[in-house]
């Protein structure tokens, strides 16, 4: 059997993902104009095959994450995307499911353990018809297959909790993402900040997977050691954006040693990859020579040998991109990629049917928060003792302010501070709305530094309630701020049945519910707890907002990003076709010009 004939068998038959791009280009478009300023890779074209790890390596700022970025459809809206990119001979989003993706940052909480971590995660996105010890078998499954086994009862760790290595958090973000078994995986620089054995070890595991799972794997990776290289089925090198190889990692070598670059004996051939293709080498070069004057008797001769001294690595860059057009690798990787794209496969399309329910979900969040806070002495504990100190501290300020005239003053400002503290403390509802909509940390603090301020000044502190002007500040932002709910539920707990000694003695005794109408002008006609239940009520309608724009955002953000794509290639297209009708013009304007004219006045002619 042939290897396409093999290739279409294995698509037909299983979940197993052909992944083929053509003629990609990924521009940044300028803000505001919305026109391409750079490319950040050019019409790279290439093939992913299940059961073989594809490495994509290049120096810093060559295009490794646009890559991608742009083969699982995670570009920002800023960057214009061309080309096409074909999943089993279809054209179509990478669902979820379908495509696994694993950053580079380790985003995990540092007090759960690691079985744990693994355990929550099954529930939220396996199937709700799947029992506890099926779930169990799982994440046994997943801790044995990363190799997780001996700190499966470890903490994560965070910044005052020790837990595991550097390594094992990696391959416990990997076990995350292979829950649901997707056929093609995405891996940013998984062996960042690694040493060689836990690199080795991580890359091994992906090679595993590949080879006994029929997993397409795909991973950037900046320097490998030459035992991670050796791991490699396919490279993917880049440099500038542009593609330097493409092809079998073990026929890199013979690659550059055609063009006049050999790989030397007792040199890593990924370090040797780079070296030609990074141009921070060129002060190394620079430097090397300057200590080979010094020593122009016995390295006079290596010095006129090594290519990679006497060229510059721009030019050494563009001779390996314009000998890999040209080349048998690139002519094959094309009859490849027009074999794999016509594969009629299996569609990949994930079943939304088969995820966890709402309900459990629900129920494990719910979980997984309490038992991140109970252990978090940062985000729960340290509250606790924050409350008790400033308790105490509002406590004996207000101590025994007893039921004279100046105790209205007292009790007013005491009760105005518990319920500002309390604003600022439940402030988390809002931000969160903040940060679903504001995507920039920065912009998202001084919105929200801007909306307390708003919620500070139509509460009640400064002004009563009804003295703001009606238009907007009285109606609606004051009755669905949360502060001024919680203001007056504080002040009616703390006058109503009160009785205080009038200003000029001899007066009749002021009543608590007097100054509460008069003074402050709340209505007594409902109770605090009315008012409590306002409050909350409130809180919670802002957590379903937020809920709500989450979901919106999502469903919403391919759309986006596909209008956005299509108005960026119009506006291409209209560019492009005026400067060729100007052109035109330009042409046969000057075409009817007198011979005269077009020869200018210091024409040789007679």
């Amino acid at each position: 059997m042939t290897q396409g004939m093999a290739q279409e068998e294995e698509v037909r038959k299983g979940p197993a993902a052909f992944l083929v791009w053509e003629d990609l280009t990924a521009a940044l478009l300028t803000s505001g104009s919305g026109q391409p300023s750079r490319k950040l890779i050019q019409s790279l074209n290439g093939y992913a095959l299940p059961g073989r790890l594809l490495a994509v390596m290049g120096p810093s700022g060559s295009g490794k994450s646009t890559l991608l970025d742009s083969l699982a459809g995670r570009l920002g809206t800023n960057v214009m995307l061309s080309g096409r990119v074909v999943l089993n001979g279809r054209k179509r989003r990478l669902d979820y499911g379908v495509v696994a993706y694993v950053t580079q940052e380790n985003v995990l909480l540092g007090t759960l353990t690691v079985r744990e971590t693994i355990y929550y995660s099954a529930h939220l996105r396996l199937p709700s018809s799947m029992s506890k010890n099926e779930v169990a078998s799982v994440v046994e499954a997943i801790l044995e297959e990363m190799g997780l086994q001996e700190c499966a009862g470890r903490l994560v760790g965070n910044w005052h909790l020790r837990g595991i290595s550097g390594g094992e958090k990696k391959r416990l973000c990997i076990g995350l993402e292979i829950l649901t078994q997707p056929p093609l995986l995405f891996l940013d620089e998984p062996t960042s900040g690694l040493d060689s054995a836990a690199a080795f070890f991580i890359v091994q595991t992906l090679k595993q997977m590949a080879t006994d799972g029929n997993k397409t794997i795909i991973s950037s990776i900046h320097q490998p050691s030459s035992e991670v290289f050796a791991l490699f089925d396919d490279l993917y090198l880049l440099s500038g954006g542009e593609t330097v190889y493409f092809g079998d990692a073990k026929l890199a070598t013979e690659f550059f040693r055609e063009v006049g670059l050999p790989c030397p004996s007792r040199r890593n051939p990924s370090d040797h990859f780079l070296r030609c293709t990074n141009s921070d080498f060129d002060r190394v070069n620079a430097t090397l020579k300057g200590s080979m004057k010094l020593h122009a008797g016995c390295l006079e001769g290596e010095s006129s040998s090594d290519p990679l001294l006497n060229l510059a690595t721009a030019e050494i860059k563009a001779m390996l991109v314009e000998r890999y057009k040209s080349s048998d690798y690139a002519e094959m990787v094309k009859r490849e990629i027009t074999k794999i794209a016509n594969l009629e496969g299996k569609a990949m399309e994930f079943n939304k049917g088969s995820l966890a329910s709402c309900w459990k979900q629900l129920k494990t969040l719910v979980r997984r928060s309490i038992t991140n806070m109970s252990r978090d002495i940062g985000y729960y504990w340290l509250r606790i003792v924050i409350y008790i100190v400033v308790s105490l501290c509002v406590g004996s300020v207000y101590f025994d302010v007893g039921s004279g005239y100046t105790a209205i003053l007292a009790r007013a400002s005491c009760g105005s501070f518990i319920s500002g503290f309390m604003t600022f403390m439940s402030i988390e509802s809002i931000m969160m709305i903040v940060a679903s909509l504001v995507p920039n940390f920065l912009m998202g603090i001084i919105t929200g530094a801007g909306i307390m301020g708003i919620i500070m000044m139509t509460a009640g502190f400064f002004r009563t309630l009804r003295d703001l002007p009606k238009v907007l500040w009285r109606y609606p932002i004051s009755y669905v701020n949360y502060g001024a709910w919680l203001l007056q539920g504080n002040y009616k707990n703390d006058f109503i049945g009160s009785t205080f000694d009038p200003l000029i003695p001899g007066d009749a005794k002021l009543s608590g519910e007097f100054i509460l109408q008069d003074t402050f002008g709340i209505s007594t006609s409902h109770s605090k707890w009315l008012d409590l239940l306002a409050a909350a009520i409130i809180l919670l309608v802002y957590r379903l907002l937020f809920f709500f724009i989450l979901k919106t955002k999502e469903r919403l953000s391919p759309l986006m990003w596909k209008l956005n794509a299509k108005a960026s290639t119009l506006q291409q297209w209209r560019k492009a076709s005026f400067k060729e009708r100007k052109s035109s013009f330009v042409a046969r304007k000057a075409s009817r010009e007198p011979m005269a004219l077009q020869e200018g006045m210091g024409s040789p002619l007679p």
